[in-house]
């Protein structure tokens, strides 16, 4: 019998068991997936606003032409006629705007095809899910990283993206920090967590140091 765990920032949670080891490992998956990436609703509700807007801008445009009404900002006759006449515009402002709306268009591609994703990275392991915020992996460097290199945690700052977790450290003026062994320690606890995908680790050490730190 085998089980799919999820944590968030610590917190165990149960989820999904099956007798199936196959099932279950596809399922669990699916739960890790599903867990470190994020729908794109909010790109999906602003594109779906643009639109509504502007379709409900051209239609009060054509229904005020209807009634004999002066437009909005310009009638149906006018955009057309602005449009017809795009062609005369000089050459490199055509360019310049057909590359923008391609641009445009391969962003809005980007964006509907591409997974968000959410700051978690999962652990491996064979019986369980287990998903670890990147908060949580922050904070656990920043421990390693200030107690190897002898530094206030508070002067230890750690920020994790997908792939490479960067250790700022601020130590103390006249006190030197053995960067490569903070670097050592820091990539030997990473491995040691088996995140999935994997971190690459750089440490950066500020020249002047602080003053009383």
């Amino acid at each position: 019998m085998s089980s799919a765990t999820e944590m968030h920032g610590g917190i165990d949670r149960p989820g999904a068991t099956d007798p199936s080891t196959g099932t279950t490992t596809a399922r669990s998956a699916r739960i890790g997936r599903r867990e470190i990436h994020s729908p794109r609703s909010a790109a999906a509700i602003t594109v779906a606003a643009v639109v509504i807007v502007l379709c409900g801008w051209l239609g009060t445009e054509m229904v005020l032409l209807l009634f004999g009404q002066p437009a909005l900002l310009a009638t149906p006759a006018d955009l057309a006629a602005g449009v017809a006449s795009a062609s005369s515009l000089p050459i490199p402002l055509l360019g310049t705007i057909a590359a923008g709306c391609a641009l445009l268009g391969l962003v809005l591609l980007v964006v509907a095809v591409a997974p968000g994703r959410r700051a978690r990275h999962l652990i491996d392991s064979e019986r369980t899910v287990t998903v670890v915020d990147d908060e949580v992996i922050a904070s656990a460097v920043a421990r390693c990283a200030a107690r190897v290199g002898g530094i206030d945690p508070d002067n230890t700052r750690v920020s994790v993206s997908r792939r490479i977790a960067t250790v700022h450290l601020m130590p103390t003026s006249g006190q030197p920090v053995q960067r490569a062994a903070v670097q050592q320690a820091v990539r030997e606890q990473l491995d040691g967590l088996q995140l999935r995908p994997a971190l690459q680790t750089r440490v950066v050490v500020a020249v002047g140091g602080r003053v009383g730190a």
